[in-house]
């Protein structure tokens, strides 16, 4: 049975969010602050999480942070404000969606169950078994490791499949739109914005790894979106 852990100071919204996944066929953890959030995660590890971001304790931003370091499990988080900069911060956090507090607990259920069936689809769904080694860049689609010079980078799951599906099509252009229907899904409710995140994300962590000059690049195609080159490429 899929496990769901819920977190929220809310002691209400947990209880009617608890009613509504029980009764879709769901088990579902509660937690009311950032830390017990933390202690639930590590001793009964969720497929899911739905993440308040003002928590006590410790905030959403924190928990998910936290958690990304070593786990790629859906988050969704909540948010009471629905102010642009703070769904960004989640996104940029990690975060799968998101969702504007107050909500229609069947929406949350519907987007929980778009979410793990886009996940479940990925896993299932096998990668080529191919190694893709471009310049100082290395991608193993069979052991989903990245380095780069030798040195293993942590990718949370989303951004590992939006660089892999870049390295398997090298100097085409993707739109925004192109990759989050094929990353993300044709039915993601976000922004399409996500995807400059992710992008950016990307960029900075593969080229810390590294002090000389990279020799491949995710390259900005002003107007229409981005391609990936390797060494040579013009």
């Amino acid at each position: 049975m899929t496990t769901i852990l819920v977190v929220d100071d809310d002691h209400n919204i947990c209880r009617i969010t608890k009613l509504y996944l029980v009764k879709n066929g769901f088990a579902v953890l509660t937690a009311h602050d950032g830390e017990q959030a933390l202690e639930q995660f590590e001793a009964h590890l969720p497929d899911f999480i739905v993440l308040d971001l003002m928590l006590p304790k410790r905030d959403g931003w924190s928990v998910c942070q936290r958690i990304r370091a070593s786990s790629d499990v859906p988050i969704l988080m909540l948010t009471a404000r629905g102010e642009v900069d703070e769904r960004i911060g989640g996104l940029n956090m990690g975060a799968d969606d998101y969702m504007v507090k107050p909500f229609d607990p069947n929406e949350l259920v519907a987007r929980i169950t778009t979410i793990l069936r886009r996940s479940s689809q990925r896993q299932v769904s096998p990668f080529n078994s191919n190694i893709y080694e471009v310049g100082s860049l290395r991608v193993d689609a069979v052991s989903h490791e990245v380095t780069v010079e030798g040195q293993l980078v942590a990718l949370p799951r989303k951004e590992y499949e939006l660089l892999l599906f870049l390295v398997r099509n090298p100097n085409q252009v993707f739109t925004r739109e192109d990759l989050i229907s094929k990353i993300w899904g044709w039915d993601f409710e976000g922004e399409d914005r996500v995807v400059d995140l992710y992008i950016k994300r990307l960029r900075q962590k593969l080229s810390a790894l590294t002090e000389r000059q990279i020799d491949w690049n995710i390259r900005t195609v002003w107007g229409v979106g981005y391609k990936f080159e390797g060494p040579g490429a013009c």
